[in-house]
């Protein structure tokens, strides 16, 4: 199923409402909409397996675009419009894209792709407004007709975060058979099995281009039900619209859990959330303490799933079995875990090691096979680089990423533990912890932490942290020192940029300075 199946039999249904401006678009509208836009693709001379790339802020358009790239045949590459133009550029360039849709309100950014850092970008379009160098998207659109066409099935073709490095894009096969068959899409099946059904509310808080907010809300349509856009999350808004929406699923991630519980008591308790029937978050760890006070909230309907953009296996627990198992993501759904050494040798349960899977969704990095290489071993399981145990019932339980990992003094030291630990502080809003230079151990564990106040920030609340995590933690664990920042650098998926932290303190480290700190 998808949106053209729904506009026959639901044609004035919702298929997409606007959080702020409550713009509201029928599945009649989405369908007749997204033909004009697949019919003005065909026009420019794209065929099966071209790639068309997306620069906008969440809104109606993008959704339209996004419906007539992947009736066309065609791979979809969403791009972050927090993004330099030069950054921009690269991952235009690795993907490929003959064309580019931009909105008007990027306009900034969006000139930078110009013909000496895109030269192979063949239609620049500009949605929303003028922006120079581009032809108007609408103008465009307005004069194609609405008539079926024959729909092929196309893909997103998402690039990783590049958290870690240079974003490398995660390319599949183009679906085969009949068009938007069911089997097609493994995020259709999931929200099926997580009890969304034909007239069913789907919030999405997060920028559209992440990889899982694209396909959840793709997959929201292809089950027929309405997708509630918001533009920008803000924490009393989404409770607003849950309320004023009767919002039933809602994929989260843990940084908007904290900012919903820093409300004021009276304002949470100002919204009804009763139509919820299941969250679920992803993206970043959730610390114990903050998962408590959402199920103490909300109820035990919130879910969580541990994955990736590459699919390199998964695994999904309830709210009632994390309870039983807290702090763990779950036990495979896709693909077999294995937890191994840094010999590639298999460890027993509750060892820590990196986590590969066996049986997961083949992927291959675009235009680098050096790097798909480093992923996949002999046995044909494959990595992200993600560091986790499991426990004797199968549960696995994330510790950190192997780029982060603190070697001090010889031991192994995993920053999430810290994390978790600091998140759970009334006053600290977020946090970072990473290893810093150290001439005695190589390296020392510092936090970042960006609090809820500022007028907290000072020696004293430094104490309190350090002291506040030796009472739960082994000391050798604890940060060392904490620095304060007005925000930390963190995606709006929930995804931190903790390289970027990381690295003024050792380039500082380098030059002889002390690492800048707001």
């Amino acid at each position: 199923m998808y949106p053209g199946s729904y506009a026959q039999t639901a044609p004035d249904r919702p298929a997409v409402v606007v959080g702020s401006s409550g713009e509201v678009v029928s599945y009649r509208e989405l369908d007749e909409r997204s033909t004009r836009v697949a019919h003005a693709l065909a026009e420019m001379g794209l065929r099966r397996g071209d790639v068309v790339a997306l620069l906008m802020e969440n809104s109606a358009r993008y959704l339209e675009i996004a419906w007539a790239v992947r009736r066309s045949g065609l791979y979809l590459t969403v791009l972050n419009h927090h993004l330099t133009a030069a950054e921009l550029a690269y991952i235009v360039n690795d993907c490929g894209a003959r064309v580019l849709v931009a909105g008007a309100a990027v306009a900034e950014t969006a000139v930078g792709l110009d013909g000496a850092r895109a030269p192979a970008l063949e239609h620049r379009l500009a949605s929303g407004g003028e922006i120079p160098g581009f032809a108007s998207f609408e103008d465009l659109v307005a004069g194609m007709p609405s008539t079926p066409r024959a729909d092929e099935e196309g893909q997103v073709l998402p690039y990783s975060s590049g958290t870690t490095g240079r974003p490398k894009g995660i390319r599949r096969e183009l679906p085969g058979g009949e068009p938007f068959a069911d089997g097609n899409d493994q995020t259709v099946a999931f929200l099926r099995a997580l009890g969304f059904d034909e007239g069913d509310v789907y919030l999405n808080p997060a920028p559209l281009y992440h990889t899982a907010p694209i396909h959840w809300t793709m997959a929201a349509h292809r089950l027929g039900g309405t997708v509630v856009l918001m533009e920008r999350f803000d924490p009393e808004a989404m409770l607003e619209l849950i309320d004023r929406h009767r919002i039933t699923h809602a994929q989260l991630v843990p940084t908007m859990f904290i900012r919903a519980l820093r409300l004021p008591e009276e304002t949470r308790a100002r919204y009804d959330h009763s139509s919820l029937k299941r969250i679920v978050h992803a993206a970043a760890p959730c610390p114990v303490p903050v998962k408590r006070q959402m199920i103490e909230w909300w109820g035990p309907i919130i879910d969580e799933f541990y994955s990736s953009s590459e699919g390199s296996g998964g695994t999904y627990i309830t709210a009632r079995e994390w309870l039983e198992h807290p702090g763990s993501v779950g036990r495979p759904i896709l693909g077999k875990i294995h937890i191994v050494d840094d010999d590639g040798q298999e460890l027993p349960r509750g060892g820590t090691g990196q986590i590969w899977a066996e049986g997961a969704v083949p992927f291959r990095y675009l235009n680098d096979e050096e790097k798909t290489a480093s992923q996949v071993d002999a046995r044909g399981w494959t990595t992200v680089g993600d560091i986790g145990h499991l426990d004797e019932d199968g549960y696995l339980y994330l510790t950190d990423r192997t780029a982060y990992t603190i070697i001090s003094g010889g031991v192994n030291i995993y920053p999430q533990e810290a994390e978790n630990v600091l998140a759970a502080h009334p006053r600290v809003m977020d946090v970072a912890v990473f290893g810093v230079p150290n001439a005695e151990f190589g390296e020392e564990v510092k936090a970042v932490v960006q609090p809820v106040d500022r007028a907290d920030v000072g020696p004293a609340f430094e104490r309190e942290l350090i002291e506040f995590c030796r009472h739960q933690l082994a000391a050798y664990k604890c940060p060392r020192s904490v620095d304060f920042d007005a925000e930390l650098p963190r995606q709006e998926n929930g995804k931190l940029y903790k390289r970027e932290l990381r690295d003024r303190y050792w380039s500082a480290s380098a030059s002889g300075s002390t690492a800048p700190v707001s």
